[in-house]
């Protein structure tokens, strides 16, 4: 018998994460195949979420809790989760339920199938406009940034066989991106399509600033062409900038009494030196992160687990 590991970031879900739990012990106990076990993370909510987490943790010894010192964003809580996860199979899956637990059969029949990792497709995403905005653009950046395939769809509800997880778990570096991790575990990623569902409490707890750092992350932690594209865009400025003397020198001997273009020159000195602080601001991410990593600014730090005993998490939780 197999053992699923199911593994949900939580924030601000008192009130959803139960019904959530519920309907993965109502689908599961019709998997006579599977047994499964249930790994909860709170990223440092503000509400109590941690004391519903530590109660259905009590109540059912297939569950652990784990709660984070504070907030450090939905993929180190699923980095956290990992650690302690057993399963043949992991299946990450939302707080809010969002993400229908009650057909994560279609994950596990596609990993059956041959796949290492199976994502969740959506027809139509229940989203915000805000937040379906940077679903796309973070399918643009995956695509351009970590040579994601433009027909794969990659969602927050996926399940991975054993060795992928073994293999995320081997960055050891601050700000984690999972998705940079599957891809570059595995070329074995497929999509299979559930439904999507209205919010029944809350807001997402993506804000504008959240996606920037996500983004930032996927730019600076898996892909130097950020740096590339830089590099191209300076030669081009420097060729326009040639092209644009030649046209003044021409242009002057042609009329002596031609302006030398005051305003002109004013925008490309502008042009020019905002494109060196992009390029500037650019690399200091990359030093600063690599100052980071060489400092061991961890993933994440535990509080307290609660639930089945599964042995310590790695130092990287210390």
């Amino acid at each position: 018998m197999k053992l699923i590991s199911f593994v949900i970031p939580c924030y601000r879900s008192a009130y959803t994460i139960t019904g959530v739990v519920d309907e993965i012990r109502t689908t599961m106990s019709g998997m006579s195949d599977y047994d499964y076990e249930i790994v909860l993370v709170n990223d440092s909510s503000p509400d109590d979420t941690f004391e519903v987490i530590r109660r259905l943790a009590e109540g059912d010894k297939r569950i652990t809790g784990i709660n984070l010192a504070r907030n450090f964003g939905q993929h180190a809580a699923l980095m956290a989760g990992y650690e302690l996860t057993r399963g043949d199979i992991v299946v990450s899956l939302d707080d809010d339920g969002q993400t229908p637990a009650d057909q994560v059969g279609r994950l596990l029949d596609a990993i059956e199938a041959g796949s290492d990792v199976v994502y969740a497709r959506y027809d139509h995403k229940q989203h915000s406009g805000f937040r379906n905005l940077g679903s796309r653009l973070n399918d643009f950046m995956t695509r351009v940034m970590l040579g994601k395939p433009k027909e794969l769809y990659l969602s927050s509800y996926y399940a991975a066989r054993r060795f992928v997880i073994d293999e995320m778990l081997r960055y050891r570096n601050s700000y984690p991106y999972v998705m940079g991790l599957v891809l570059r575990s595995t070329n074995r990623i497929t999509n299979v399509d559930v439904d999507h569902r209205q919010r029944t409490s809350g807001s997402s707890g993506y804000t504008f600033s959240k996606l920037i750092g996500l983004w930032m992350n996927g730019f600076t932690a898996f892909s130097v062409k950020p740096l590339r594209i830089s590099t191209m865009v300076g030669l081009f400025s420097a060729f326009l900038g040639v092209i644009y003397m030649i046209y003044t020198i021409v242009r002057k001997f042609q009329n002596s009494g031609a302006p030398m273009g005051y305003p002109t020159l004013i925008c490309v000195v502008l042009f020019i030196g905002g494109m060196l602080m992009v390029m500037l601001g650019l690399v200091g991410e990359y030093v600063g992160r690599t100052y980071m990593s060489v400092n061991e600014t961890p993933q994440y730090v535990v509080r307290e687990v609660v639930g089945r005993e599964a042995g310590s998490i790695s130092d990287q939780a210390e």
